[in-house]
């Protein structure tokens, strides 16, 4: 055992006090680094968005200029949106939050669901088409290792994950630097070669338009470019990720989210426009075997003319790579996005509490790792093909993107009375949604029978297991509301009288007590049934489990411990009022067990006639389904407790469903 902690410890790292102020300042991310670490997502889909639009337009590439236009127009319009999220929502939760405050819980529901979705398959394909654009450097005879490097990577990522997402952000931000550095410079030489062309570029395109709508019709060109502009729809993808995780953002949230959003659009717009730019002036057509990037960094690469030909091939093969480890770079949002959102519809009872869970790194250990899991399955299912998991990939991505903007749409119109700049705001959340609903139909149509319609229903799967997960919180919740009522008449008061005194060599019992009264009060009132006058000292143990939620800054930390405090002060004056010795103890912590067990053994050597209470809820219809929506600390504390010598009792509470 105490080498399976070295090793861990050496593999995952050392545990960070989530009570520390200087942890929080330590993990949290500057706009610096959540530009990389979350705004590679979309940074990356300049790899392949664009040249799906420039593809899409066929022989009529003059329609390019338009779509360079509209494109890093559209990167700002999206992008202006989501900064109204941020401001709105400055805990984080992105689509998912919005979704469920301004249009309704099922609608979160749907919206969640779609980007957890979103997220597994951000992760399959970012590391299907990294390892796609590596392997392409290599002899032929090495592709069939491509599957088996995707898995090393996938598991490479999650260990860094696991580590914490700072970690992982700077092993991964010399590939994002790296990245940007050279196709900045490559965009923006190919554009400045071509600078003279620029010039006559706009009238002969808008000439050019003419011709072609007189000759076959304006709604022939219309239908042209905006297909195009839909099936180049990928290159919008990832913007959404500031948004989802401003909780991870350092102080002030909504500064450092706008700087972030702005840093990340800039980059896009520039990169994604400034590519179809150069496939216009650089007159470049399909190759086999080669990406449109690919053939036209060459064409530059070759008029630059530095070193050999060897040489230049060399330098291609480092802008190909550096593209290639941005999107495995990009993989890495899905681990800091999925998990967050997960967490978020976890505090809403939508998936098991496990995941708002945090680890001894303050991670959310269980949504990474099951992140990981729907990965691996997804690139052993599809065998790492690209064209199918774009297709998968591309219709969740514009359903959250419409849905969020949707609710902004009714927020600003509600508050049309209240809010002397709503018109402003409306007309560009109504802007931002003609736009991702017209993508996400028209993706959708051409999408659906190519594979689209897998994306559908797995969707529809994870909505109805998560309805099912829901409707059993929900009934349980009911019970124990119930079973709080029966002592809701018992209000102790504070006596004037000196409470009784403790005695460490009399018979003691120790309550292990959460959140919910009514189990507390069922544990207290059957021991004093069962054993009256037995026990002289009562001692009341409460963990209050760190989590995503209350560890969302200094006032939910304040608010989880008022919580703790208040119910441990009902117990023990409840005890008082009765005559009976009582005290309590609390802590605070990522691992309740471990806390529990601390406490308890340190509470054990001081009172040595101690025994241990809890109680565990019963389901009638007992499963692993139920078992697994539950914890077991209550059963996993009594073996720790009997490994040790000790004992404690389980008082179960029936819960009829």
């Amino acid at each position: 055992m105490l080498e399976f902690e070295k090793i861990r410890k050496l593999v995952i790292g050392g545990s960070r006090d989530p009570l520390n102020p200087d942890t929080r300042r330590h993990i949290v991310l500057v706009a610096f680094f959540a530009w990389i670490g979350l705004g590679a997502d979309g940074l990356s889909s300049s790899c392949y968005g664009p040249e799906e639009a420039f593809l899409a337009l066929g022989h009529h590439t003059h329609l390019g200029l338009y779509l360079a236009l509209v494109t890093a127009v559209t990167v700002f319009i999206i992008s202006l949106a989501y900064n109204q999220v941020i401001e709105l929502f400055p805990s984080g939760g992105g689509g998912y939050k919005v979704a469920t405050q301004l249009i309704g819980p099922y609608a979160g529901l749907v919206s969640g669901s779609a980007l957890i979705v979103d997220y597994v398959l951000t992760i399959a394909i970012s590391i299907a088409s990294g390892i796609d654009a590596l392997f392409s450097l290599f002899p032929a005879g090495m592709q069939h290792f491509k599957l088996h490097s995707e898995i090393a990577m996938l598991f490479l990522l999650i260990l860094l994950n696991l580590r914490g997402m700072k970690e992982s952000i700077k092993v991964l931000l010399p590939v994002f630097a790296g990245f940007f550095l050279t196709h900045a410079f490559l965009i923006t030489y190919g554009i400045w070669i071509h600078a003279e062309r620029i010039r006559s570029l706009a009238p002969d395109t808008l000439s050019e338009t003419l011709t072609l709508g007189h000759q076959l019709g304006w709604i022939f060109v219309a239908s042209l470019f905006l297909r195009a502009y839909s099936l180049g729809g990928g290159t919008y993808t990832g913007i959404e990720a500031v948004s989802n995780n401003v909780n991870m953002l350092a102080e002030p949230r909504v500064r450092t989210g706008k700087w972030t959003m702005f840093y990340m659009a800039a980059s896009l717009s520039f990169t994604a426009g400034g590519i179809i730019l150069l496939y216009l002036l650089w007159h470049v057509r399909p190759e086999e075997g080669h990406t449109l990037n690919a053939v036209a960094f060459q064409e530059i690469l070759s008029h630059l003319g530095i070193g050999s030909p060897i040489l230049q091939h060399a330098e291609l093969a480092m802008v190909m790579a550096l593209e290639a480890g941005l999107l495995l770079v990009a993989a890495n949002t899905g681990f800091l996005g999925g998990p967050m959102v997960m967490a978020n519809m976890a505090a809403d009872s939508w998936v098991p509490r496990q995941f708002g869970q945090l680890s001894s790194r303050l991670v959310t250990q269980n949504g990474v790792l099951l992140m990981g899991a729907a990965s691996l399955f997804i690139l052993f299912w599809t065998k790492g093909e690209v064209s199918l998991l774009v297709v998968l990939y591309s219709i969740n991505v514009f359903l959250t993107f419409s849905m969020y903007i949707f609710g902004l749409c009714l927020h600003w119109w509600r508050n049309r009375r209240s809010n002397r700049k709503w018109l402003g705001h409306f007309l560009l959340s109504l802007m931002g949604l003609a736009v991702t609903s017209g993508i996400l139909v028209v993706t959708l149509a051409e999408k659906f029978m190519e594979g689209g319609w897998m994306t559908v229903l797995i969707t529809l799967l994870v909505i109805s297991f998560f309805l099912l997960i829901h409707r059993h919180y929900e009934e349980t919740r009911i019970q124990l509301r119930k079973v709080d009522e029966l002592y809701s008449g018992q209000k102790p008061k504070e006596l004037d009288t000196p409470a009784p005194e403790l005695d460490p060599d009399a018979p003691t019992a120790i309550f292990l007590v959460g959140k919910n009264r009514g189990l507390g009060m069922h544990a207290l009132l059957w021991v004093v049934r069962m054993f009256p006058g037995h026990f002289r000292n009562f001692i009341f143990v409460a963990v209050g489990e760190v989590d995503l939620q209350s560890y969302d800054g200094e006032g939910a930390l304040r608010t989880l411990k008022y919580k703790i405090e208040n119910t441990q002060r009902f117990y023990v004056n409840f005890c008082h009022q009765h005559g009976l010795a009582a005290t309590s103890y609390e802590a605070y912590g990522t691992d309740p067990l471990e806390e529990l067990f601390r406490i308890t053994e340190k509470i054990m050597k001081e009172y040595p006639l101690s025994i241990c209470f809890a109680s565990k809820l019963i389901f009638v219809h007992d499963n692993m389904f139920t078992r697994w929506l539950h914890n077991q600390t209550a059963i996993a504390m009594q073996r720790r407790l009997h490994l040790q010598g000790q004992q404690m009792v389980i008082l179960p509470m029936k819960i009829d469903m």
